[in-house]
């Protein structure tokens, strides 16, 4: 059902975390995957690792919120089926004290660049016949949390882009979505959740455990993959829940 043999797809940040993890996924489902990133050294890592595991990757160097960088690293792709709209970062801050640049910063990688991108794939989909496209958003989109304003914004952002976007691209067999995790465990997070008020917080998720990057896999898979070929403009969040807790 989620057969991906003879597809393309390019997943940014996909130098490690979530964006490595999908982009193993994908290889595993038989596609052909374009690592893009900043970090040369990594991605030639992580390239590496998936060829050894039998999948088919090279690296594309990219900055996503630098457009010429994204307009560049497109130029090279003779084709492609799918993006993964992965790349993002995260400058906690309260508000009152967040300086000019960190909001400048999250806002242009997690919004900008999910434009810059998707507009890019879309340019190369709509010539070859058709495409998905997976913005990944976040929870953090939809509600919100503390010292988090900028990300909040810029997810809420991705999600009323992805269906902006579909709305003018399914004309073209271009699908775009929005996949929107929960609190999922990856190295940059695990030592905060075994703290106490990170456990805290796992409490308020109804199936009181934190997300594994496999959770997604299903999601990824069906919005990126012939099975949800009649799915776009949607927003799915795999959260265990955490979106309908009580207030």
């Amino acid at each position: 059902m989620f057969e991906l043999k003879g597809k393309t797809a390019l997943v940014t940040g996909a130098s490690g975390g979530l964006g490595l993890h999908f982009a193993k996924v994908l290889a595993r489902a038989g596609a052909h995957v374009v690592l893009a990133a900043r970090r040369q050294d990594a991605l030639a890592e992580a390239v590496a690792g998936i060829r050894t595991q039998g999948g088919s990757a090279e690296a594309l160097a990219m900055d996503v919120a630098d457009p010429a960088s994204v307009a560049k690293a497109f130029e090279g792709l003779a084709r492609l089926d799918i993006l993964i709209n992965n790349a993002g970062i995260s400058r906690p801050a309260q508000a009152l004290t967040a300086t000019d640049d960190d909001w400048r910063a999250v806002i242009d990688t997690n919004l900008n660049g999910v434009f810059f991108a998707a507009q890019h794939a879309a340019r190369k989909m709509q010539a070859g016949g058709g495409g998905a496209i997976v913005n990944i958003a976040s929870i953090l989109g939809l509600r919100v949390a503390g010292q988090v304003a900028s990300y909040a914004a810029a997810k809420a952002g991705v999600i009323q882009l992805t269906k902006a976007l579909a709305l003018e691209w399914a004309r073209y067999g271009v699908r775009i979505n929005a996949l929107c995790p929960g609190y999922v465990e990856t190295d940059l997070n695990r030592d905060f959740f075994a703290s106490e008020p990170g456990l805290a917080l796992i409490k308020r998720i109804p199936q009181r455990r934190l997300g594994q990057p496999e959770d997604l896999d299903g999601a990824l898979l069906l919005l990126a993959s012939d099975a949800g070929r009649y799915i776009t403009g949607a927003e799915l969040a795999v959260d265990g829940g955490h979106l309908v807790s009580s207030l």
